[in-house]
């Protein structure tokens, strides 16, 4: 007789019931919420710091050293940069106060720090003007010492009367701004680094003849001297030196020999005009509108 086999037990447990879609929805969104109410927590604790901070008087801006400004006046760079009200160190954003002061035409740079606990310090770097050019039917421009024209010219508030004004170029745009540039102008620019050209008064330019200067008269000494003693508030005469496009620094020290020359050979007479635009042929107008043709090779 065969063995009973055993068969396999086909029962099954019934399932565990599914939790309501209610309960499992109520816990998500109090996850949720209790997120939420913590960021909120958190946010408003940050606030409430921050402004107990930024409204402590131990932080308030109670000196503001500033330095460098020659032209701008203290007080039109504090409002300027927002610092003529009462403030807080950490209320001020750094970077934008000094945007704000840089645009100043004559401020060239804004260096801003603080000095804890109630201290900021503010170093101006302002423009420094090398001459002002003229332009027809446009206001007359202030160059700086890189030759970018940084504003226009007001004689009653820029009072830059030693700057030598710069005629016969234009304006030429350059991406998004405007300056000068071309043979023209970088010869000007090379002709006022020379040392000891404070005694030029306009510079002329001309795309065939070069440069033109106009100069006090430092080269009829004796001429000089005698109106000074006669007159010590008579201003010095200007005369005309042409100097082309080249070697300006040795022709400003033939244009001096050259005076030399003449008021020991020919005391009776007064420079009006010199031509150097080419330094081996010398051309000089006298008083009397006599030509003194010289070269090199004359000992000129």
């Amino acid at each position: 007789m065969a063995a009973k086999q055993n068969r396999p037990n086909r029962y099954k447990p019934d399932a565990k019931p599914a939790k309501p879609p209610r309960e499992h929805h109520s816990k998500f969104l109090f996850k949720v919420l209790s997120v939420v109410f913590m960021v909120a927590i958190m946010s408003l604790g940050a606030i409430w710091v921050h402004d107990a901070i930024v409204q402590s008087p131990y932080f308030a801006v109670t000196r503001i050293d500033i330095s460098g400004n020659q032209r701008v006046s203290r007080e039109e760079l504090l409002a300027r940069a927002g610092l003529n009200r009462k403030t807080s160190l950490f209320e001020l954003h750094l970077p934008a106060v000094a945007e704000k002061l840089e645009r100043h035409p004559w401020v060239c740079r804004a260096d801003i720090r603080r000095r804890l606990f109630s201290n900021l310090e503010i170093t101006i770097h302002e423009e420094e003007p090398l001459a002002i050019v003229t332009i027809e039917n446009l206001p007359d421009i202030i160059i700086n010492s890189q030759g970018a024209p940084f504003k226009c010219y007001d004689p009653e508030k820029d009072r830059l009367q030693g700057l030598p004004v710069i005629s016969g170029v234009d304006l030429s745009l350059s991406d998004t701004s405007y300056g000068f540039e071309g043979e023209l102008f970088n010869a000007i620019m090379e002709l006022l680094k020379i040392k000891g050209v404070s005694q030029v008064r306009t510079i002329h330019g001309d795309e065939n003849l070069g440069l033109t200067i106009k100069a006090l008269d430092i080269y009829n000494n004796r001429l000089y001297k005698e109106n000074t003693q006669k007159n010590q508030a008579q201003k010095p005469g200007l005369i005309p030196i042409k100097l082309g496009f080249d070697r300006f620094q040795e022709k400003l020290a033939r244009a001096r020999t050259i005076s030399r020359v003449v008021e020991t050979r020919f005391p009776c007479r007064t420079i009006l005009a010199m031509d150097l635009y080419d330094i081996k042929k010398i051309f000089i107008k006298t008083k009397a509108e006599e030509a003194l043709h010289n070269t090199l090779a004359k000992g000129v």
